[in-house]
């Protein structure tokens, strides 16, 4: 089976002149900056001011329909929140991913054996604190990291943070282009052809593309092999419960993600194919009562605590691969 995929990043861009803004906002605005730490010219403070009531309009509306009952998650003014929705997009470039070693594309077959109905591998110890990848377009690399993190746990039984930055700067061989873009295929053949991955802590996120850095000596994770699960979300669900954190992607090219507060996200407009982010799946469960439909899929982002539920986001299960959530998922073998 040949899998064809796109893969990409979120990251800010520059917005064009824009209306006057709402003098009624002026307070709110000014939190908003100092919350988030944000900072302009002159010019670009109207253009910016100006996408950020757009934006707090669109928010307002839809936990409005929230509070009706015609929405399952909230949304909020994020760091994301002087955007566009146009930008948010363009700042995501699908890059198609032939893989090269078929020996790794291995399908997960569906095991009718017991699996739990609820799955969280925080709670047992698999997850590193959630993570701030900044300007650089680092998804891919943050993503295989914690499906590394959570087996080297399995294998070792400590949690170690591991290093993003070893993978964008020394993966270029394998194909990746450090803060442009970069696969999760690429970044796991990386670790394997190197034979380690540095600690974060010996190779601290700069949130820029540097020279390869790697030290031996240093390793902190290697990686034998790694495979990808079929494209289902039965075979997903088996995959996480029994093996672990699994590196997934998933179609963040819609300002609901781009704002996203709480709750199951479930957008309308999402791909299952056209894949752009790179992110963790840590678990999954439901709300409510089972039979209720009210099921998700839970992930790690890359994008701080202050975005989403403390950095984390339930995405809709069992809606026919909602997102493109079991359409590239991979997890390396320690």
């Amino acid at each position: 089976m040949t899998l064809v995929v796109f893969l990409a990043i979120l990251c800010l861009g520059v917005a064009t002149a824009l209306p006057s803004s709402d003098p009624s906002l002026d307070s709110e605005w000014q939190e908003w900056k100092i919350k988030y730490g944000k900072n302009y010219s002159l010019e670009e403070e109207g253009q910016r001011r100006t996408v950020w009531e757009e934006n707090l309009k669109l928010v307002k509306q839809h936990n409005a329909e929230y509070n009706q009952g015609k929405k399952s998650f909230t949304m909020e003014l994020n760091a994301f929140g002087d955007m566009t929705g146009e930008e948010f997009g363009k700042m995501m470039t699908d890059i198609p991913v032939h893989t090269r070693r078929k020996r790794n594309i291995v399908q997960q077959h569906i095991v009718v054996n017991y699996v739990p109905k609820f799955v969280d591998w925080r709670r047992r110890g698999y997850v590193t604190p959630v993570k701030l990848q900044g300007r650089c377009n680092s998804c891919w690399a943050f993503s295989v990291a914690g499906a590394l993190e959570g087996q080297m746990f399995r294998k070792t039984g400590r949690l170690v943070s591991l290093s993003p930055q070893n993978l964008v700067d020394c993966s270029r061989p394998e194909g990746n282009l450090g803060c442009d873009e970069g696969n999760t295929y690429f970044a796991l053949e990386y670790v394997q052809n190197n034979g380690g991955l540095e600690a974060e802590a010996t190779y601290p996120y700069e949130a820029k593309e540097g020279p390869c850095r790697y030290h031996p000596e240093h390793s902190a994770a290697t990686v034998r092999d790694f495979r990808f699960v079929s494209q289902n979300e039965k075979a997903l669900m088996h995959a996480l419960a029994t093996i672990g954190p699994i590196s997934v992607g998933i179609d963040a090219n819609h300002n609901s993600f781009q704002m996203y507060k709480g709750g199951i996200y479930y957008e309308p407009q999402c791909s299952s194919d056209a894949i752009n982010h790179s992110v963790l799946l840590v678990g999954y469960g439901y709300e409510g009562r089972e039979s209720d439909g009210r099921k998700y899929w839970l992930i790690k982002n890359s994008h701080g605590t202050r975005w989403g539920m403390n950095g984390y986001m339930k995405i809709a299960r069992d809606r026919n691969n909602h997102c493109g959530i079991a359409t590239y998922a991979i997890y390396p073998r320690v």
